[in-house]
């Protein structure tokens, strides 16, 4: 094989295997505040007969009644698409941000760009995996009593297909909750590190890296919630069992605002920040040291 041919092949083989290292290193940390954010998501105000009175009483009703194990509900899908999803964010971000530098773009400019097309990229290849983990963790029966990720899948190819009323569904919503995420996530972290020197001392450097990966986590998730909030009504279950609610992204977000005030679109953003917050930092810094030790020693 061509020298330069091998180069490129090693580097984008650095870049998947550190991606999909960080990604499930992150998601077997992080999984039980995916569960509770979810389910505030997609609860409809106090009407709702099964409405969490907080954070508090979201952790002790869900340990109560379905286990320790109801707060791992639905963590197969992403298990299962974590190594391609942050596999493919890492990639893509790396190559989009290669182009753009023939551009006119700033350099900053560039890598939010980059970080939105990363996004959207990653979007399609997660949301058939969101739609049967929504659907799992939307389950309030015990963890032994609820489906299997793939009776679950199946029962939604049969209900809907492949398109956007099956496995699909929530296709828009999806993209924005990526693209907005991504674009703020890869354009402050990398942005800000360039800005604030280094240190020498290690355990500073990992402090200054951890603390704008933090911050990065927890600024994307509060632009991006209203839709994760839509994407959570689409592909969880509707109101009323054979009567569709929820259709598509903008329509949902206008339907929650009209019914239950505009801060419905924020619902689970706490759950939510203590998950990306830390859990963006620590996506960033598993994967520069992976990529950084496999430079070093492949």
């Amino acid at each position: 094989m061509h020298p330069q041919k091998q180069s490129l092949l090693r580097e984008a083989s650095h870049q998947i295997i550190a991606g999909g290292s960080a990604g499930l290193v992150e998601i077997c940390l992080m999984h039980p505040l995916d569960v509770v954010k979810t389910r505030f998501q997609i609860q409809r105000g106090a009407s709702d007969p099964h409405s969490y009175k907080s954070l508090g009483d979201c952790f002790r009703t869900i340990f109560r009644s379905e286990g320790l194990y109801g707060f791992y509900k639905g963590i197969l899908p992403p298990i299962l698409a974590e190594t391609p999803k942050r596999a493919v964010k890492f990639f893509t971000f790396e190559q989009y941000k290669k182009l753009l530098g023939f551009t006119s773009l700033s350099p900053g400019l560039a890598l939010s760009v980059a970080g939105l097309g990363s996004g959207l990229t990653e979007a399609l290849v997660v949301n058939p995996f969101e739609v049967v983990k929504v659907s799992l963790q939307a389950n309030r029966d015990s963890f032994k009593e609820q489906p299997s990720t793939f009776t679950q899948a199946r029962s939604i190819i049969n209900a809907g297909g492949f398109g956007l009323q099956g496995l699909n569904k929530g296709l828009t919503s999806t993209l924005g909750r990526h693209g907005v995420f991504n674009m703020i996530y890869f354009g402050f972290y990398f942005n800000v590190k360039d800005a604030i020197p280094a240190n020498q001392d290690p355990v500073l450097e990992f402090l200054r890296k951890f603390a704008i990966g933090l911050t990065s986590g927890t600024i994307s998730s509060c632009m991006n919630i209203p839709f994760d909030v839509a994407k959570s009504r689409i592909q969880g279950p509707q109101p009323v069992p054979g009567e569709v609610k929820y259709r598509t992204c903008f329509q949902t977000m206008g339907l929650i605002c009209r019914e239950e005030g505009y801060l419905a679109l924020y619902k689970g953003l706490v759950p939510k920040i203590m998950r990306l917050g830390p859990g963006g930092a620590v996506m960033l810094l598993v994967y520069e040291h992976v990529s950084g030790w496999l430079q070093r020693n492949w």
